[in-house]
């Protein structure tokens, strides 16, 4: 198993949200490569990109700040946000990145998530952002009918290389994760699980550590590393003596 942790960017700056509220933001840093380069060094083995005026507004923002951390890091990145089309995917993928994440769009256009993982095998994960068991939509900022376990049967048959799941109730809170949501999806599908929300100490890591048996292959950190509540490199340490290697 292994521990991503977030940059998310905002305005040209590394910020975190509470609860996905554009309204409640905390800035951490006003150069995103930097808060990137910093978790590379302490040993980050991937790192989890969201650009969160994508999100908002349905289209990249940030591209120029993203391509600098990708050239500045050299690990694997996944990036999401407000990603819409196979042109702004291969426009990411051609800049080195690992992964692309389809959010509110593998909701409103399933055939995108087909058409990307035919054309891209191996570089798709779709996010599926939730508040009790119902998908998130827009940045957050709407609430559909869907169940999570719904779409993760559809995402097997398309290959999809992972699913990340948040619950948006427990984003940004440190309140802890939400082990039930997170070990109900996790065994309704065989895609690698990436769980995200919540996290505050390694109390919180070691929490999530039990589902690896379910399928759980990645925990996403932020709001935690920045505010030195968790320290990254001890659990990370902690996660490779007591999991196995990550399948992502």
């Amino acid at each position: 198993m292994i521990l991503i942790p977030a940059v998310d960017i905002k305005g040209g700056r590394c910020v975190r949200l509470l609860e996905g509220r554009a309204d409640s933001e905390t800035v951490f840093s006003d150069f995103p490569e930097e808060m990137a380069r910093r978790w590379v060094e302490q040993g980050a083995e991937r790192l989890h990109i969201i650009d969160l005026d994508g999100a908002f507004e349905k289209g990249p923002r940030n591209f120029s700040i993203i391509k600098a951390i990708v050239k500045a890091t050299r690990i694997p990145i996944q990036i999401g946000g407000g990603i819409r089309d196979l042109k702004t995917v291969e426009a990411y993928l051609s800049l080195g990145v690992a992964q692309v994440i389809l959010g509110t769009v593998a909701l409103k256009d399933p055939q995108l998530v087909q058409d990307s993982c035919r054309m891209f095998p191996g570089h798709i994960m779709v996010s599926l952002d939730a508040r009790d068991n119902r998908i998130a939509v827009e940045g957050w900022t709407e609430l559909s009918d869907r169940d999570p376990v719904d779409l993760v049967k559809q995402y097997q048959d398309w290959a999809v290389k992972a699913v990340i799941f948040t619950d948006i109730a427990r984003d940004g809170t440190q309140k802890g994760p939400s082990v039930s949501s997170t070990r109900r999806l996790a065994r309704a599908t065989s895609l690698p699980l990436i769980a995200a929300g919540g996290i505050s100490i390694l109390t919180d890591v070691q929490s999530l550590a039990p589902l690896e048996g379910d399928g759980l292959a990645g925990i996403i950190t932020g709001r935690a590393i920045y505010s030195g509540t968790l320290n990254l490199k001890e659990a990370m340490d902690w996660l490779k003596k007591n999991t196995g290697t990550t399948n992502i």
